[in-house]
């Protein structure tokens, strides 16, 4: 084939894909427009069209979940305490699925095996001249980081989430406060706060729900301030939910205990804001060293550079 054949093979080639994804494309849209006409005369229901094209979907994102969850088991821990553990993690994270501990274990090995197969394929195509230590340990690397790399990204959302709770722990204590002292028992105004707060705090206004949800269900109120604390993860909360055990016990007044604590919860939100607060011109350091210096300098001794370089071509000439 000559030179000058190869463009146009090319464009041909990429016509002929082209068109036989748009028939694809059509062929897919016809058969969900069916199987929706269908649906509707066997169950005498009308199926919206967009459910029907996102059915195969959802489908299919279903089984690569299911598959996760069946490699999870085959290679995740097998020790109660490990799996335990690892399940507290994800549900102080917010993923509470009852098979999110399987299908973790399974992106960790998927990744891992697709990440050191990608560097093998990387070698063997693109490098082959690359020394077998090398391939041996950036394999290792790579399976390394697909392994821990989930990890590092749920230990980032455990510590956001618990941030969060943090800062929106003060305003749920404020309305506790104000639910206790208008004559609400502690379970009622656990109720009323969840319920006011589900724009402002949804995080904590969700844990209270499933509080409240436990203590329908016939839990202990001990019981179920640990679980809370428990699945939060939070210092402060723990020791709200130790102060507020202490006070069921004894018959200390709820609603001082709650203000007081709320007061120390506000001021200590002050000072972490303080904090970041003076840590900002350090974080500002680089980008301002970095971007905006150079360009400073730029427009401030460029037309001086340029002034001595006409100069000093001028005095060249003569």
């Amino acid at each position: 084939m000559s030179d000058q054949l190869i463009p146009l093979f090319t464009a041909f080639v990429g016509f002929v894909s082209v068109l036989l994804a748009g028939y694809g494309l059509l062929g897919y849209l016809s058969g969900a427009s069916e199987s929706a006409r269908l649906k509707e005369r066997v169950s005498g229901t009308t199926v919206k069209r967009s459910d029907a094209l996102t059915a195969p979907i959802g489908s299919a994102l279903s089984g690569v979940v299911d598959f996760f969850g069946r490699l999870g088991t085959k290679i995740g821990p097998t020790e109660s305490a490990e799996i335990d553990k690892g399940r507290m993690r994800l549900v102080q994270a917010g993923l509470r699925k009852p098979d999110s501990h399987k299908i973790f274990q399974g992106v960790k090995g998927v990744l891992a095996v697709a990440l050191a197969g990608g560097f093998l394929l990387y070698r063997f195509l693109l490098s082959p001249d690359m020394t077998m230590t090398m391939t041996g340990f950036g394999t290792v690397l790579m399976a390394t980081l697909g392994v821990y790399a989930p990890e590092y990204w749920l230990t980032k959302k455990v510590n956001k989430r618990k941030l969060t709770v943090s800062d929106e722990l003060p305003d749920a204590l404020d309305l506790l406060v104000v639910c206790v002292e208008s004559g609400m028992g502690l379970d009622q105004a656990v109720d009323r706060v969840c319920h006011e707060m589900r724009r402002s705090g949804p995080i904590i206004s969700s844990e209270f729900k499933l509080l409240t949800l436990e203590l329908r269900a016939g839990k202990s109120r001990v019981e179920a301030l640990r679980s809370l604390a428990a699945r939060v993860g939070l210092d402060d909360l723990n020791s709200l939910t130790s102060l507020l055990i202490q006070a069921d016990a004894f018959g200390i007044s709820v609603g001082r205990t709650l203000r007081v604590y709320s007061d120390a919860m506000r001021v200590k939100r002050s000072q972490r804001a303080e904090e970041k607060a003076a840590k900002m011109p350090v974080l500002l350091l680089l980008p301002l060293v970095a971007f905006i210096l150079p360009a400073l300098f730029v427009a401030i001794l460029g037309p001086a550079v340029i002034m001595s370089m006409d100069m000093f071509i001028k005095m060249n000439s003569r």
